[in-house]
């Protein structure tokens, strides 16, 4: 690559334009609801009265912002791997800035749809839609006798038990303290997850799957891949949680949940709710309908609020708008394990370790092969234990493949299934 080096730099030089330029695009701090809206509307809805939230967001004015990224867009060559990534994430960051300027207006859902699509989209390999997926999930939980669930479903700590053995597991990994573990009261999601921190909302109740759960989702994946980021001379933004790479970010994570066996059927509804509740806030439910989907689906009012609010950030919560990032859990899922499953039949695993050396989209580490390979993108420095025993990942994966070549619906009476 030595001959193609001045494009390097001149991409490398565009990227840290890029990053300077969106250091105040906090797409999901700047759309969060203020705290103390909670405690009142659950207040007065236990003694019968439901109101709609109000909620008043700042104006943000990012002319300038777009303009420098319309040009760093425009400096980039779409034919080189560097210039097409830099292009690709000028151009979302643009749009995630436009989001900010409308925020508290129904156009948020316009440019929420760009960055992270609908619920009636198609999954990839022109499945179902989201929605449907989600649908289908929803019912097999539905299906589910609650005892037959496992002790540790009906065991609750409290989120600062939860704080104490994350910090402990983390320090373990990296044999000191190089990600800390806080509490957040004003926090809408659960937990949520920086370089070189992991905030979990004060308060909140969590399952021993939850512990699980949020060390393979938020700290081995959205953590290690902001760290690894941070190694890369030649792009830094690939530390930073660029609005594109949601899908594959969330998709990832949720995949690492599956492959530890993680994730459990009551964690697949919630993201299934939160799929079917962005569908009915399209379709004109307003948030206290929202909420009471949440509150009929056994969540207690105070996850319900939570869930609801997360589709209501940054639209009016009067209905026909939502916010629908949480359409991309599902839809990231199915594309991971997809590309995991098409990287072992090319043999091409060494992609599904790259693609933890920063923040990037499956199109991005299949473009970046020759540059990891010539040296230019480094290795990732850290690695979930699940993607560094490559020998496992490829014998769970080689059975997926052959799996799926065996249809259920022509399984007869005689080889031992009742009804399929």
């Amino acid at each position: 690559m030595s001959e193609r080096a001045p494009e390097v730099a001149h991409h490398a030089a565009l990227d840290a334009r890029m990053v300077h330029a969106v250091r105040d695009i906090k797409l999901l701090g700047l759309a969060s609801w203020p705290a103390g809206l909670e405690d009142k509307f659950l207040a007065d809805y236990a003694r019968g009265v439901a109101k709609l939230p109000q909620v008043e967001y700042p104006r943000h004015d990012f002319g300038e912002v777009r303009r420098e990224l319309a040009a760093i867009a425009a400096a980039a060559d779409p034919q080189h791997p560097l210039g097409c990534y830099v292009a690709e994430s000028a151009r979302s960051w643009a749009t995630a800035a436009e989001l900010i300027e409308a925020l508290g207006t129904p156009a948020v859902t316009a440019h929420s749809v760009r960055l992270f699509g609908r619920p009636d989209e198609a999954l990839p390999g022109n499945g179902p839609s989201t929605r449907e997926a989600a649908q289908h999930f929803i019912s097999i939980a539905d299906e589910l006798d609650h005892e037959l669930m496992a002790p540790a479903e009906h065991v609750t700590i409290s989120a600062t038990a939860l704080q104490l053995q994350l910090q402990r597991d983390l320090d373990d990994y990296f044999d000191g303290r190089v990600i800390e573990v806080e509490l957040d009261p004003d926090l809408i999601a659960k937990a949520a997850a920086g370089a070189t921190r992991i905030r979990l909302r004060h308060g909140a109740a969590f399952s021993d799957y939850d512990r699980n759960q949020l060390l393979q989702h938020e700290a081995f994946v959205h953590s290690l891949t902001a760290l690894n980021g941070r190694e890369q001379p030649v792009l830094p933004s690939l530390a930073l949680s660029s609005p594109r790479s949601t899908e594959t970010q969330e998709g990832l994570a949720t995949f690492a949940e599956q492959i530890t066996g993680s994730i459990d059927i009551g964690r697949m509804k919630r993201l299934s709710l939160r799929i079917e509740a962005v569908a009915l806030a399209l379709d004109g439910a307003d948030f206290i309908e929202v909420f009471r989907y949440f509150l009929a689906a056994e969540q207690s009012p105070e996850d319900s609020f939570a869930s609801a609010q997360r589709v209501f950030r940054g639209v009016p919560t009067s209905g026909g708008a939502a916010f629908t990032k949480d359409t991309v859990y599902l839809r990231g899922l199915v594309g991971v394990h997809t590309f995991f499953r098409w990287a072992l039949r090319q043999r091409k695993l060494q992609l599904c370790r790259w693609l933890f050396a920063g923040k990037m989209t499956l199109a991005d580490v299949q473009r970046f092969e020759p540059l990891f390979e010539s040296g230019v993108l480094a290795p990732p420095r850290w690695l979930p234990h699940w993607v560094a025993r490559a020998n496992g990942l490829a014998g769970m994966l080689a059975f997926s493949l052959f799996a799926n070549r065996i249809r259920l619906d022509s399984i007869a009476r005689s080889d031992g299934f009742l009804d399929v």
